[in-house]
């Protein structure tokens, strides 16, 4: 059952409203000034609050402000409740983060529909979703997006990638976003010089080649598969409806979409500045903590020598003089070409 805090000073209204969210089979938790609410609201960490603007002690302008500042309410939705109608009134109260604004009077349907559609977004935006292709589809069908997820749905496609594959090119306009269904894929740039540092890993369940459609430019870099790999494609246009029509699902997407750009960065920063022995170290660490199968005490992985420097941002030559040393030290084993961490621990501490 949900909890629901209403702020209002006006006992009537109050009784009222009360009266009907608890036939609607929520929980009701009652406050007759702003003052009051805030007590209770920190006391009680309701699902949902509804608040008077006009009030006594402290209004609803007020109570929004000191719920925002708290950090285990600041996401409970909250519903402003008043007789004003005014759009200054309404702007003020949306600015300062207030999910809906209805104004008296008010029918009974009025207030139940706002608060299932709140309880509902809430309720979407918390459940965890698969990560792959069949989590992205119940996400938008819980989202109320059906025809984006027939869309989708039908204009998907698996591609096979065969191992050093290209996926799609530097340079080239984007038509479609990816996601990875078997195998690894990376995305590398290149110099004048032919020389390659890859700059993305993905596994089963990442999407890639989403910056450029969300930019609305040319790919910045290759892509191309590391191994034998099935690949789904989504049509650049029902990608672009589904984020253009849907601001929930759009932020939803987004958040899954870009969940490696902050490691992408420490990546870079780490080739700019790490010696060649932490640069392999936090290689492998990278990889181990991108492949690495759920459950599996040691990782190993079959891996070209020039993908992982590549990786490491050195030559390969470079590369296999530290694996050596690495295997010397005991860090790390090499059996028929797979390259097997030992010690995590000491890898993770190389120094500069």
């Amino acid at each position: 059952m949900k909890t629901i805090l209403l702020i209002e000073d006006n006992f009537e209204v109050r009784e009222n409203i009360a009266e009907i969210l608890e036939l609607a089979n929520y929980k009701v938790i009652t406050a007759e000034n702003g003052k009051v609410g805030v007590e209770k609201a920190l006391q009680e960490r309701p699902d949902l609050i509804i608040c008077d603007i006009m009030m006594p002690v402290l209004d609803g302008y007020g109570v929004l402000h000191l719920i925002n500042k708290n950090e285990q309410l600041r996401y409970v939705p909250f519903i402003f409740l008043t007789a004003k109608a005014e759009r200054t009134d309404f702007r003020k109260g949306m600015e300062m983060g207030a999910d809906d604004y209805i104004t008296k009077p008010f029918t009974d349907i009025e207030i139940l529909n706002s608060i299932e559609r709140r309880l509902r977004k809430v309720e979407m935006l918390k459940k965890e979703y698969a990560p792959d292709i069949m989590g992205i589809q119940e996400f938008m069908k819980d989202s109320g997006r059906e025809d984006a997820l027939k869309s989708l749905s039908e204009g998907r496609n698996i591609n096979h990638y065969k191992k050093k594959q290209l996926i799609f090119s530097e340079g080239n306009h984007p038509l479609r976003l990816y996601f990875v269904q078997k195998g690894k894929v990376k995305t590398f740039k290149s110099n004048d010089d032919g020389k390659e540092l890859t700059v993305g890993l993905y596994s089963v369940g990442d999407f890639f080649g989403y910056i450029s459609l969300l930019e609305n430019s040319i790919y910045k870099e290759t892509a191309e598969a590391m191994e034998d790999s099935e690949v789904a494609i989504i049509p650049r246009e029902d990608f672009e409806s589904l984020i253009n029509e849907n601001p929930d699902v759009a932020k939803r997407f987004i958040r899954m979409l870009a969940s490696n750009l902050s490691e992408k960065e420490e990546q870079l920063l780490g080739l700019a500045y790490n010696s060649l022995r932490k640069r392999v170290a936090d290689a492998l660490l990278t990889l181990q903590k991108k492949y690495q199968k759920p459950g599996s005490e040691q990782f190993s992985i079959h891996i070209s020598r020039e993908d992982l420097a590549n990786i490491a941002g050195t030559a390969t030559e470079s590369l296999i003089r530290t694996l050596s040393d690495f295997r010397s030290e005991k860090l790390i084993d090499i059996r028929d070409g797979n390259i097997i961490i030992l010690h995590e621990k000491k890898l993770s501490l190389m120094l500069n």
